[in-house]
């Protein structure tokens, strides 16, 4: 009696919520959404179906527990906010909403924490446009390193905007985005612009390396420069009277680096930001 006691003590303490959903994230990186199952999670955890369901309500409560915690290291949190505004002219419009003083807690608690794993939050000094870059490849590289958490962010800023995820992307985008003095009145429009496009971003990056064919490992440079060098002579190969614009582009489209294009697109759509605020 007193063994089963002890012995179920010990099972339930290294069957956690947690354990589980770290489970469930090394199955989503391994093999994607399919490879998520009860069969998959019992046999890897050692444990009976009803184990799982104890701590985890259903398969979409694991597959949303999931994605919060990949979020949640991927994001600087609270967001370090107030500081910048002064240097870029937003700070008085940030104290009318009262996020001044939010702005001054976000800011000690974004020097530590999990801004680190970001790039690293500089703290309240920091300038909005860094941060805002800190938040972005943020999502770029999460999204890298789980290729099935493009479609899953997809998903919830569509389906379930008032989720744990896409309230968190927002906070993150849009609080620097407000210290850079865009209005109060396109605060939304301009956030959403921002966020669809990290998504958007990342969604296709995700996805184009999830379909390389011949099942070789989609991030290996042999495969992504073969892929590039193949779609620069198709380019190349086009009428150049019909598409002079591609013969001119096919090289650069083969060196290019995808990060690093990604990160040019941030901040085109930033110096559209600052070019058009009010002076």
């Amino acid at each position: 009696m007193v063994m089963r006691t002890r012995q179920s003590q010990r099972r339930r303490q290294v069957l956690s919520r947690e354990r589980i959903v770290e489970t469930a994230i090394e199955l989503l990186d391994a093999g994607g959404e399919g490879a998520l199952t009860v069969r998959a999670l019992t046999e890897r955890l050692s444990t009976g179906a009803g184990a799982i369901y104890h701590h985890v309500g259903n398969m979409n409560e694991l597959g949303q527990a999931a994605t919060e915690t990949v979020i949640a290291d991927a994001l600087p949190w609270p967001v370090a906010s107030g500081g910048g505004a002064g240097e870029s002219g937003g700070a008085e419009e940030a104290g009318e909403t009262g996020g001044a003083g939010e702005s001054g807690r976000a800011g000690k608690a974004g020097e530590s924490g999990r801004a680190g794993k970001a790039g690293g939050s500089g703290g309240p000094r920091e300038r909005p446009e860094d941060r805002i870059r800190v938040v972005a490849l943020g999502l770029y590289d999460a999204a890298t390193e789980h290729p099935w958490l493009a479609s899953r962010l997809a998903a919830q800023l569509t389906r379930e905007p008032w989720g744990a995820v896409t309230p968190r992307i927002f906070e993150s985008m849009g609080r620097p985005l407000r210290d850079l003095g865009v209005p109060r009145g396109d605060w939304f429009t301009t956030t959403s612009t921002l966020v669809h496009y990290v998504l958007g971003a990342t969604s296709q990056n995700a996805q184009a390396a999830d379909d390389v064919p011949g099942g070789a490992p989609p991030d290996t440079e042999e495969v992504r420069a073969a892929f590039l060098d193949t779609a620069s002579r198709a380019w190349r190969d086009l009428d150049p009277e019909e598409y002079p614009f591609l013969h001119d582009i096919a090289d650069q489209m083969r060196a290019h680096e995808d990060r690093a294009q990604f990160l040019a697109g941030v901040d085109l759509i930033l110096a559209g930001v600052t070019a058009s605020r009010p002076r």
